[in-house]
Formats: C-alpha cells, structure tokens, sequence
C-alpha cells in the first residue's frame, strides 16, 4: 500500500469518528429533537423528505469541506515531500488531536459556539430547512465543533496529496454526520423522544473515549509506518478494529444506563422534548 493510500485509509477512520463525535454537539442533539417524525408531523411536513434533503445537505457541506482539503492536497502534492514526512506530520497531528480531546496539558478543541437558526422550521419550507440545516451540520466548522478529529480529518485529507481523495474524505464526513438525521426515525410520540434522548445522552461520554482511542491508533499507525516499523496497512486495520470495538462498548452503554430513571441527565442538562435554542 502506498503512502497516500495508507494515509487515506486513516483519514477515513478519523471522519467516521469525527461524524460520530459531532453528533453529541448541541446542534446534533437539537436536529434529533427537531426533525423527528414526531416533529414533522406537527408541522405538517414529512419526516422522509425533510431527512432526505437534510442528509443532501450534509453530504454537499462535506463536499464543501473536502474542497478546501483538496486545495491543500494540491499544494502538498506539489511540494512533493517524501512519504516519511507525510507520515511523520500525519502522526503529530493525530497525537497533538487526541490531547486536545483529552485535555491534556490544558490544551483544548479550538471551536466556536453556534447554533443554526431554528426560527427556520417556521419560516421556511422543509427542503429549505433540511438542505439548509443539513450543509451547516455536514461542512463540519460551521458550529459547535465537539473533537479536533474533525480538524483532523482535513489534515489527513490534505496529507494525501490527492485533491480527489481528499475530496472524498469530506463527502464521507459529510454523509456519515447526515444519515445520523434516521437515528430519529422510530420518534413518533414523546415519551419515546425522551426515552431515545435518555440512552443517547449516557453514550457520549463512551463516544468521546473511543474517539481519542482512535485518534491515538492513527497516530501509533503513522508513527510506526514512519520508522519503518511495518506497512501502513496491519496498523491502519488495527485503527478500524480499535473502532469496532468501541462500537460495542457504545451498544452496552444504554444498557448500563438504563436504570437511571426519569431524572436521567438530558441532552446540555435540558429537557429532550425542548430544542436547544
């Protein structure tokens, strides 16, 4: 495997952990509570449609994202820097990623605090609100930005000196944080709302763990491939099989805490029926 397609490899990983991570953002939690069938139906609109423009939505912020990633994987690839540099700079900044998640040192994720505009779900039609909505989420930067994995990702993707392939890299981010919209897809009556709001709230703290986990795996992959350790490919499925086995960790997580009763803590310590403002 190549350099660039290793680094691709682990690019892809870290978008899919990045996409996962944003999911628990205020603006993430508000969609779930949102663009339910639940709260389709009281507008009057169809919770498909609505999703389906969302997830659009997402996937052309992703692409938006991934343009930028392309620009600086043109200019990389023009600098033609050996593979040892681009795995070298790829492993520093999965590790300096990983510390800002874990707060390490007093670093912390640069972000910005921003919500999108829910005076849209009155305002305008549901392709409107769902394209609209869909594209903040998806692009990644335009709000609360909950892990450095999502800079992260427009790293990797640069690193792979491939504007293509970074291109990509962004649509997967962008589609993977739009088809999270159909976690919501069985909240059709409020108690339900509550119940799902209740077991996904108990999963972020797991979800926030397995991420700097798999920020650490993408790090040891480049590392190690750098020094000539061993082909990138075993180390980067290592990373897909450190992410597996957070996915299990976060299908216990509900059940673990599934006997905290109603005074459960609810998404930014509000009630799940109310989106956040």
């Amino acid at each position: 495997m190549s350099v660039s397609a290793g680094i691709a490899v682990l690019a892809a990983v870290t978008a899919l952990a990045a996409a996962a991570r944003s999911t628990w953002s205020p603006c993430g939690l508000s969609m779930l509570s949102t663009i339910t069938p639940l709260a389709e139906a009281s507008r009057g609109r169809r919770f498909r449609s609505t999703a389906t423009w969302f997830v659009v939505g997402a996937l052309v912020g992703g692409a938006t994202l991934g343009a930028g990633a392309a620009l600086a994987a043109a200019v990389i690839g023009a600098l033609d820097l050996s593979g040892t540099v681009l795995l070298g700079l790829a492993a520093a900044a999965a590790a300096l990623a990983m510390a800002c998640d874990a707060r390490l040192g007093g670093l912390r994720t640069p972000g910005h605090i921003r919500q999108v505009n829910e005076d849209w779900l009155e305002r305008y039609r549901s392709w409107v609100y769902g394209a609209g909505f869909g594209w903040q989420i998806g692009v990644g930067l335009a709000t609360y930005i909950m892990t450095a994995a999502v800079y992260l990702t427009v790293v990797l993707a640069g690193l792979t000196a491939s504007p293509l392939v970074a291109l990509g890299i962004g649509c997967l981010f962008g589609l993977a944080r739009g088809l999270a919209i159909l976690l919501g897809a069985r909240i059709t009556t409020p108690t339900a709302l509550v119940a799902f709001h209740r077991r996904f709230d108990a999963m972020g703290e797991p979800v926030r763990r397995a991420v700097i986990v798999v920020q650490g795996g993408v790090a040891l992959s480049a590392t190690s491939a750098a020094l000539g350790a061993g082909p990138l490919l075993p180390a980067a499925v290592v990373v897909v099989s450190l992410a597996a086995a957070a996915v299990v960790v976060l299908r216990a997580a509900p059940a673990t805490a599934g006997g905290a009763g109603a005074g459960a803590a609810q998404p930014n310590g509000s009630s799940a029926v109310t989106p956040v403002a």
